[in-house]
Protein backbone atom coordinates (compact mmCIF):
# COMPACT_ATOMS: atom_id res chain seq x y z
CA UNK A 1 0.00 0.00 0.00
CA UNK A 2 1.14 3.50 -1.23
CA UNK A 3 1.93 5.17 2.24
CA UNK A 4 3.04 8.80 3.34
CA UNK A 5 6.34 9.25 1.34
CA UNK A 6 4.83 7.58 -1.59
CA UNK A 7 1.84 9.85 -1.61
CA UNK A 8 4.19 12.97 -1.02
CA UNK A 9 5.70 11.91 -4.12
CA UNK A 10 3.28 11.09 -6.08
CA UNK A 11 1.56 14.55 -5.16
CA UNK A 12 5.10 16.41 -5.96
CA UNK A 13 5.00 14.65 -9.47
CA UNK A 14 1.89 16.09 -9.84
CA UNK A 15 2.46 19.73 -8.80
CA UNK A 16 5.13 19.49 -11.50
CA UNK A 17 3.07 18.23 -14.18
CA UNK A 18 -0.16 18.62 -13.63
CA UNK A 19 -1.03 22.18 -12.06
CA UNK A 20 -2.20 24.64 -14.71
CA UNK A 21 -3.37 21.96 -16.82
CA UNK A 22 -6.87 22.53 -18.10
CA UNK A 23 -9.22 19.66 -16.96
CA UNK A 24 -10.93 18.11 -20.46
CA UNK A 25 -12.58 15.08 -19.23
CA UNK A 26 -12.79 12.16 -16.47
CA UNK A 27 -13.44 8.93 -17.58
CA UNK A 28 -14.71 6.83 -14.95
CA UNK A 29 -14.06 3.25 -15.52
CA UNK A 30 -14.39 1.19 -12.38
CA UNK A 31 -17.97 2.96 -11.06
CA UNK A 32 -17.36 0.96 -7.55
CA UNK A 33 -14.38 3.51 -7.20
CA UNK A 34 -16.06 6.42 -7.19
CA UNK A 35 -17.60 7.34 -3.76
CA UNK A 36 -19.50 10.58 -4.50
CA UNK A 37 -22.08 12.11 -6.24
CA UNK A 38 -22.27 15.48 -5.85
CA UNK A 39 -20.97 16.93 -7.04
CA UNK A 40 -20.71 15.47 -10.33
CA UNK A 41 -17.61 14.20 -11.56
CA UNK A 42 -18.57 16.15 -14.73
CA UNK A 43 -18.01 19.13 -13.11
CA UNK A 44 -14.72 18.82 -13.55
CA UNK A 45 -14.29 19.69 -16.94
CA UNK A 46 -13.25 22.50 -18.26
CA UNK A 47 -11.75 23.37 -14.94
CA UNK A 48 -8.08 24.33 -14.09
CA UNK A 49 -5.38 22.27 -11.96
CA UNK A 50 -4.90 25.06 -9.10
CA UNK A 51 -2.95 22.99 -6.52
CA UNK A 52 -1.80 19.35 -5.14
CA UNK A 53 -1.93 18.68 -1.64
CA UNK A 54 -1.53 15.12 0.25
CA UNK A 55 -3.64 14.37 3.64
CA UNK A 56 -2.49 11.40 5.18
CA UNK A 57 -2.37 8.77 2.61
CA UNK A 58 -5.24 11.00 0.64
CA UNK A 59 -4.10 12.93 -2.74
CA UNK A 60 -6.45 15.98 -3.37
CA UNK A 61 -6.40 17.87 -6.95
CA UNK A 62 -8.24 21.36 -6.56
CA UNK A 63 -9.16 22.20 -9.46
CA UNK A 64 -10.70 25.68 -9.41
CA UNK A 65 -11.83 25.24 -6.02
CA UNK A 66 -13.34 21.41 -6.50
CA UNK A 67 -11.22 19.06 -5.23
CA UNK A 68 -10.47 15.35 -6.95
CA UNK A 69 -9.23 13.38 -4.14
CA UNK A 70 -8.40 9.79 -4.09
CA UNK A 71 -6.93 6.89 -1.80
CA UNK A 72 -4.99 4.34 -3.48
CA UNK A 73 -5.50 2.03 -1.20
CA UNK A 74 -3.55 -1.14 -0.92
CA UNK A 75 -4.01 -2.31 -5.05
CA UNK A 76 -4.40 1.24 -6.84
CA UNK A 77 -1.54 3.09 -8.15
CA UNK A 78 -0.98 6.17 -10.69
CA UNK A 79 0.33 6.42 -14.03
CA UNK A 80 1.08 9.65 -15.47
CA UNK A 81 0.75 9.07 -19.34
CA UNK A 82 2.50 12.10 -21.64
CA UNK A 83 -0.48 11.95 -24.32
CA UNK A 84 -3.71 10.67 -24.12
CA UNK A 85 -4.97 12.21 -27.25
CA UNK A 86 -5.47 8.50 -29.01
CA UNK A 87 -6.22 6.75 -26.41
CA UNK A 88 -8.97 4.07 -26.61
CA UNK A 89 -12.01 3.90 -24.33
CA UNK A 90 -12.26 1.24 -22.40
CA UNK A 91 -15.07 -0.92 -21.18
CA UNK A 92 -15.66 -1.53 -17.81
CA UNK A 93 -14.73 -4.22 -15.81
CA UNK A 94 -11.84 -5.16 -18.09
CA UNK A 95 -7.87 -4.76 -16.66
CA UNK A 96 -7.26 -2.63 -13.67
CA UNK A 97 -7.90 0.71 -15.03
CA UNK A 98 -10.06 2.37 -13.03
CA UNK A 99 -10.18 6.13 -13.20
CA UNK A 100 -8.64 8.13 -16.33
CA UNK A 101 -7.80 12.21 -16.34
CA UNK A 102 -7.07 13.85 -19.73
CA UNK A 103 -6.16 17.45 -19.92
CA UNK A 104 -6.43 19.68 -22.80
CA UNK A 105 -4.57 19.17 -25.69
CA UNK A 106 -1.56 21.96 -26.04
CA UNK A 107 -1.03 23.58 -29.65
CA UNK A 108 0.67 20.00 -30.99
CA UNK A 109 -2.43 17.96 -30.34
CA UNK A 110 -0.73 16.34 -27.34
CA UNK A 111 -3.02 15.88 -24.27
CA UNK A 112 -1.20 14.78 -20.99
CA UNK A 113 -3.32 12.91 -18.18
CA UNK A 114 -3.13 9.74 -15.51
CA UNK A 115 -4.80 7.15 -14.67
CA UNK A 116 -6.07 5.16 -11.50
CA UNK A 117 -5.19 1.55 -11.52
CA UNK A 118 -6.05 -1.17 -8.95
CA UNK A 119 -4.44 -4.12 -9.05
CA UNK A 120 -6.02 -7.75 -7.46
CA UNK A 121 -9.57 -8.54 -6.35
CA UNK A 122 -9.76 -6.45 -3.27
CA UNK A 123 -11.17 -2.91 -4.84
CA UNK A 124 -10.64 -0.71 -2.10
CA UNK A 125 -9.62 2.31 -4.15
CA UNK A 126 -11.73 5.48 -3.58
CA UNK A 127 -12.26 8.68 -5.25
CA UNK A 128 -14.46 11.62 -4.35
CA UNK A 129 -15.00 14.92 -6.30
CA UNK A 130 -15.85 17.16 -3.44
CA UNK A 131 -16.48 21.40 -2.76
CA UNK A 132 -14.11 20.47 0.15
CA UNK A 133 -11.32 17.78 1.82
CA UNK A 134 -13.06 17.82 5.02
CA UNK A 135 -16.35 16.49 3.50
CA UNK A 136 -14.37 13.04 2.57
CA UNK A 137 -14.91 11.36 5.93
CA UNK A 138 -11.25 9.29 5.59
CA UNK A 139 -9.60 12.79 5.58
CA UNK A 140 -11.86 14.69 8.36
CA UNK A 141 -10.88 11.66 11.13
CA UNK A 142 -7.02 12.63 10.51
CA UNK A 143 -4.77 12.16 13.04
CA UNK A 144 -1.98 14.85 13.30
CA UNK A 145 0.45 14.46 10.02
CA UNK A 146 3.96 13.93 11.90
CA UNK A 147 5.82 16.21 8.81
CA UNK A 148 3.99 18.93 9.96
CA UNK A 149 5.76 21.65 12.03
CA UNK A 150 3.05 21.26 14.82
CA UNK A 151 3.54 17.58 15.33
CA UNK A 152 6.27 17.64 17.74
CA UNK A 153 7.97 15.20 20.78
CA UNK A 154 5.07 16.32 23.61
CA UNK A 155 2.56 15.81 20.19
CA UNK A 156 3.54 12.36 20.67
CA UNK A 157 3.57 11.84 24.24
CA UNK A 158 -0.02 13.56 24.53
CA UNK A 159 -1.18 10.89 21.94
CA UNK A 160 0.57 7.87 23.72
CA UNK A 161 -0.37 8.69 27.37
CA UNK A 162 -3.03 6.26 28.56
CA UNK A 163 -3.04 4.33 25.23
CA UNK A 164 -2.86 0.12 26.04
CA UNK A 165 -2.60 -0.79 22.64
CA UNK A 166 0.63 -2.03 21.25
CA UNK A 167 2.52 0.43 19.45
CA UNK A 168 2.20 -1.28 16.06
CA UNK A 169 -1.30 -1.17 15.67
CA UNK A 170 -0.80 2.48 16.99
CA UNK A 171 1.26 4.40 14.14
CA UNK A 172 -1.27 2.85 11.80
CA UNK A 173 -4.26 4.07 12.86
CA UNK A 174 -4.84 6.60 10.90
CA UNK A 175 -7.20 8.46 13.28
CA UNK A 176 -4.14 8.33 15.88
CA UNK A 177 -1.38 9.77 13.55
CA UNK A 178 -1.66 10.07 9.56
CA UNK A 179 0.27 8.75 6.81
CA UNK A 180 2.26 5.98 8.37
CA UNK A 181 0.86 2.25 7.34
CA UNK A 182 2.48 -1.58 7.46
CA UNK A 183 5.57 -1.21 6.14
CA UNK A 184 6.42 2.40 7.30
CA UNK A 185 5.68 1.19 11.36
CA UNK A 186 8.05 -1.95 11.00
CA UNK A 187 10.96 0.58 9.89
CA UNK A 188 10.16 3.00 12.41
CA UNK A 189 9.89 0.51 15.30
CA UNK A 190 13.05 -0.29 14.14
CA UNK A 191 14.80 2.58 13.69
CA UNK A 192 13.67 3.43 17.13
CA UNK A 193 15.08 -0.02 18.28
CA UNK A 194 11.82 -0.77 19.92
CA UNK A 195 9.18 -3.76 19.94
CA UNK A 196 6.06 -3.96 17.67
CA UNK A 197 3.98 -5.12 20.95
CA UNK A 198 5.07 -2.35 23.00
CA UNK A 199 2.45 -1.27 24.59
CA UNK A 200 2.07 2.98 23.94
CA UNK A 201 1.66 3.94 27.76
CA UNK A 202 4.44 2.35 29.04
CA UNK A 203 6.88 3.94 27.05
CA UNK A 204 9.48 6.37 29.03
CA UNK A 205 10.30 10.20 28.44
CA UNK A 206 13.59 8.50 26.43
CA UNK A 207 11.65 6.01 24.17
CA UNK A 208 9.32 8.99 23.12
CA UNK A 209 12.11 11.09 21.91
CA UNK A 210 13.77 8.32 20.36
CA UNK A 211 9.98 6.57 18.31
CA UNK A 212 9.55 10.50 17.57
CA UNK A 213 13.22 11.37 15.86
CA UNK A 214 12.55 7.93 13.94
CA UNK A 215 9.40 8.75 12.67
CA UNK A 216 10.05 11.87 11.51
CA UNK A 217 13.80 10.96 10.02
CA UNK A 218 12.64 7.50 8.93
CA UNK A 219 9.65 9.37 6.78
CA UNK A 220 11.59 12.42 5.49
CA UNK A 221 14.46 10.28 4.30
CA UNK A 222 12.45 8.18 2.26
CA UNK A 223 10.66 11.49 1.14
CA UNK A 224 14.30 12.44 -0.06
CA UNK A 225 15.39 9.06 -1.77
CA UNK A 226 11.76 8.74 -4.11
CA UNK A 227 12.32 12.69 -5.07
CA UNK A 228 12.65 12.97 -8.53
CA UNK A 229 11.82 9.73 -9.17
CA UNK A 230 9.35 8.51 -11.85
CA UNK A 231 5.89 7.53 -10.41
CA UNK A 232 6.22 4.12 -11.96
CA UNK A 233 9.44 3.82 -10.36
CA UNK A 234 8.11 4.77 -6.86
CA UNK A 235 7.24 0.85 -5.90
CA UNK A 236 10.44 -0.13 -6.72
CA UNK A 237 12.53 2.28 -4.92
CA UNK A 238 10.65 1.89 -1.65
CA UNK A 239 11.18 -1.76 -1.34
CA UNK A 240 14.70 -0.99 -1.93
CA UNK A 241 14.73 1.25 0.69
CA UNK A 242 13.26 -0.83 3.40
CA UNK A 243 15.49 -2.73 6.06
CA UNK A 244 12.85 -5.03 7.78
CA UNK A 245 9.56 -4.87 5.89
CA UNK A 246 9.06 -7.44 3.51
CA UNK A 247 12.82 -8.73 4.50
CA UNK A 248 11.79 -11.63 6.53
CA UNK A 249 15.19 -13.80 6.46
CA UNK A 250 17.55 -11.48 4.99
CA UNK A 251 20.17 -9.95 7.14
CA UNK A 252 19.41 -7.39 9.51
CA UNK A 253 21.89 -4.17 8.08
CA UNK A 254 22.23 -2.88 11.38
CA UNK A 255 23.80 -6.05 13.88
CA UNK A 256 23.40 -9.01 11.29
CA UNK A 257 20.47 -11.14 12.91
CA UNK A 258 17.85 -12.75 10.52
CA UNK A 259 14.74 -10.27 10.31
CA UNK A 260 11.64 -12.68 11.53
CA UNK A 261 8.19 -12.46 10.60
CA UNK A 262 4.88 -12.36 12.95
CA UNK A 263 1.99 -13.25 10.45
CA UNK A 264 -1.96 -12.09 11.34
CA UNK A 265 -4.76 -12.86 9.31
CA UNK A 266 -4.44 -10.66 6.60
CA UNK A 267 -0.68 -8.82 6.79
CA UNK A 268 2.47 -9.63 8.27
CA UNK A 269 5.27 -7.28 10.63
CA UNK A 270 8.84 -7.57 10.26
CA UNK A 271 11.45 -7.05 13.20
CA UNK A 272 14.90 -7.91 14.08
CA UNK A 273 15.07 -9.53 17.64
CA UNK A 274 18.29 -8.12 18.72
CA UNK A 275 17.76 -4.43 17.30
CA UNK A 276 14.49 -4.65 18.88
CA UNK A 277 13.56 -7.47 21.33
CA UNK A 278 16.61 -8.14 23.13
CA UNK A 279 16.97 -11.24 20.89
CA UNK A 280 13.83 -13.38 22.18
CA UNK A 281 11.76 -13.96 18.73
CA UNK A 282 8.29 -12.91 19.21
CA UNK A 283 5.51 -15.45 19.35
CA UNK A 284 3.60 -16.19 15.83
CA UNK A 285 -0.14 -16.26 16.96
CA UNK A 286 -0.82 -17.06 13.52
CA UNK A 287 2.01 -20.66 13.60
CA UNK A 288 0.90 -21.43 17.17
CA UNK A 289 -2.53 -21.90 16.14
CA UNK A 290 -1.04 -24.19 13.26
CA UNK A 291 0.78 -26.14 15.64
CA UNK A 292 -1.78 -26.96 18.38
Amino acid sequence: MPELPEVESLAEFLRERAVGQVVQAVDVVAFSALKTVSPPITALGGLTVTTVARHGKFLDLDCDGIHLIFHLARGGWLRWRDDLSGAKPVRPGKGPLALRVRFAPDALGVAPGFELTEAGTQKRLAVYVAASPGDVPGIASLGPDPLTPDFTVETLAAILEGKRTQIKGLLRDQKVIAGIGNAYSDEVLHAARMSPFKVASTLTPEQVASLYDAIVVTLKEAIERARGIAAKDLKAEKKSGLRVHGRTGEKCEVCGDTVREVSFADSSLQYCPTCQTGGKPLADRRMSKLLK
